[in-house]
């Protein structure tokens, strides 16, 4: 089996796939489209991070890939509807840089409510200006979190402790943690908090859906922080928001436009702005984090591959399948009544000893695994693959 691991991915992940039996390549950056093609040609597994743009067309062109890790929370660089036409399973790390984040924005909640930043600069500049205008503590004043998962609700813990006031709003009914409290629209989030964080996912949805408008619903002199999706954002309505006053500061880690790698130039109306944070996409990037997320993403990878478990698979059913002494088959197929009955059938002709079979389905595609005991005939797998609900095959 080889895996190929782009983007700087923590020696953690390195070492467990190849512990686990894989040859593994590195590259340090991102790939275009031609690149990536050609590098995945031989590779069952891909590693990559949120600046490797997963295409129909290179998911088309890989017919050895079987998964993919994105070695980060967010999954919208992945075409994942061709990834799960094509059957390859994709893995992210939901989890593991949660804490990284929430400590980031902490930071800058402090840091824009003190002007940290342009006392820094002006400190650098041989400027001594000393002065408790517009320095405010964080205790007693209201965060306003827009999102609460797994980053809305712990940041909602950990500012609730420093004293804040916690109010969120969700699309999804979420049960508030602590003495959090939802709202039931975000125009009423935007009127009471004095600090706005967002933590919403990527769905095509949510792109543009903060700008003039919702800016101009905060409270006057208010924080705000994007620690989320850049696309999330209208860049222009925030420069023009701050310009005004109307917004006290802003911290920005996220952006529409990326450079695809370190060294090249960034490009972005709020440079220069005064009391706004820009950091270069690092909320989640710590060491400690990128160690947890090599060894869960890498972990999920192997076990994929050796057993096919798809616990936390992002497109995918999930079946918790740890391995036997058996052989394995694993059969990903449409969604449509009979598959199951039909998978049977061709195993019972040739034979086939099923000790353990497992069925998941997810939206339009359901997943299987069997156990078989004994031998397996070549033209049994042969047949399945050739059912036309089947999808992918594979034999473990």
């Amino acid at each position: 089996m080889k895996a190929l691991l782009l983007e700087n991915i923590h020696a953690n992940g390195v070492r467990l796939l190849t512990e686990r039996g894989f040859e593994v390549e590195t590259v340090k950056g991102a790939l275009s489209e031609d690149d990536l093609i050609a590098a995945l040609r031989g590779v069952n597994v891909l590693g990559i991070r949120s600046n490797t743009q997963l295409t129909p067309r290179v998911l088309a062109e890989a017919d050895r890939l079987q998964a993919v890790g994105a070695f980060c929370i967010g999954t919208n660089q992945i075409a994942l509807d061709e990834a799960t036409k094509h059957g390859v399973a994709v893995f992210n790390a939901p989890y593991s840089n949660t804490r990284s984040v929430v400590e980031l924005a902490i930071g800058e909640i402090i840091s824009l409510a003190r002007h940290l930043t342009d006392h820094n600069a002006k400190m650098h500049a041989g400027e001594w200006v000393k002065s408790a205008v517009g320095s405010h503590e964080i205790r007693g004043r209201t965060l306003g979190l827009v999102g609460y998962g797994n980053i809305g609700s712990q940041l909602s813990v950990v500012a609730e402790s420093l004293g804040m006031r916690v109010l969120f709003y969700d699309l999804v009914n979420r049960l508030a943690l602590g003495n959090a409290e939802r709202c039931d629209s975000l125009e009423e989030l935007l009127s009471k908090a004095e600090t706005i964080s967002l933590h919403v996912d990527g769905r095509p949805d949510n792109r543009g859906f903060f700008g003039a408008e919702q800016f101009a619903q905060m409270r006057p002199r208010s924080l705000f922080l994007n620690l989320s999706r850049g696309f999330v954002v209208n860049t222009t309505a925030l420069k023009a928001a701050l310009d005004a006053g109307h917004i006290a500061g802003a911290a920005v880690d996220v952006f529409e436009t990326e450079p695809k790698r370190n060294g090249q130039q960034f490009e972005n109306p709020l440079r220069g702005t005064p009391n706004v944070i820009l950091t270069p996409h690092v909320a989640g990037s710590t060491e400690e984090a990128q160690q947890n997320i090599g060894s869960f993403v890498a972990g999920k990878l192997a076990d994929y591959v050796d057993s096919g478990s798809t616990v936390l698979s992002v497109n995918l059913p999930p079946v918790q399948a740890q391995r036997g002494s058996e052989r394995r088959i694993t059969h990903l197929h449409r969604n449509v009544p009979g598959v199951l009955a039909s998978i049977n059938t061709v195993l019972a002709g040739y034979g086939t000893n099923i000790v353990g079979q497992t069925l998941a389905t997810k939206g339009q595609v359901g997943y299987v695994v069997l156990d078989i005991a004994g031998d397996l005939d070549p033209a049994a797998v042969d047949a399945l693959r050739a059912m036309p609900e089947t999808i992918r095959v594979e034999v473990h």
